[in-house]
């Protein structure tokens, strides 16, 4: 039995990379698939490290850092689960995917999603003001995330074999990463 298929599938935050996931799974009826989400491996709040913001100097929880994330586990996680050989298909999907060398390293296709910072800005807004109060959220994307995507995820972007719009849910996209993944997974 051969191993199973790896894909990747990165880009910043509230680009779209969980929606994209999840459109996909949704389309790969017939075969066994594992999805990991980075975000799973999020250390405890209280396990993360600090971050002064570059031109504030606030200093804010960082949620957007490797340091942030329990990403020995989530390497051990991958391997396990390639070396169990019970699955088809790995998707792996998060922000950091194409930044830790020994997960970019077993992907066999590497996707990256791409939004315009402005929409990943009011995206996420949207989505996490509820939780932790609108300028708490707008502070912290503008004081620290912003750069964590600047200094950590935009530059795998160029490890990608493919680029998607992240403005755009193309169920063209979909439709052609879906019909070459069931050829991969069972050829």
């Amino acid at each position: 039995m051969k191993k199973p298929f790896v894909v990747g599938i990165a880009g910043g935050t509230q680009s779209g990379k969980s929606t994209f996931t999840k459109e996909l799974e949704d389309q790969l009826h017939g075969i066994t698939c594992k999805t990991f989400h980075i975000d799973q491996y999020h250390k405890p709040k209280e396990e993360l490290p600090l971050a002064e913001a570059p031109i504030t100097g606030t200093v804010y929880p960082d949620f957007n850092s490797p340091a942030s994330f329990d990403l020995p586990q989530l390497r051990f996680d991958l391997k396990s689960e390639i070396e169990a050989n019970t699955v088809s298909l790995i998707i792996i999907e998060g922000t950091l995917v194409l930044y830790d060398d020994e997960i970019r390293n077993a992907l066999d296709l590497k996707l990256y999603v791409e939004t315009k910072a402005d929409e990943r800005a009011v995206r996420y807004i949207a989505s996490y003001a509820q939780y932790h109060g609108h300028d708490f959220i707008k502070n912290s994307y503008l004081d620290l995330v912003r750069y964590r995507m600047d200094e950590y995820v935009e530059p795998t972007k160029w490890s990608a074999d493919i680029i998607l719009n992240g403005s755009l849910q193309s169920k063209q996209a979909v439709e052609i990463i879906k019909t070459y993944l069931l050829s991969k997974a069972d050829g």
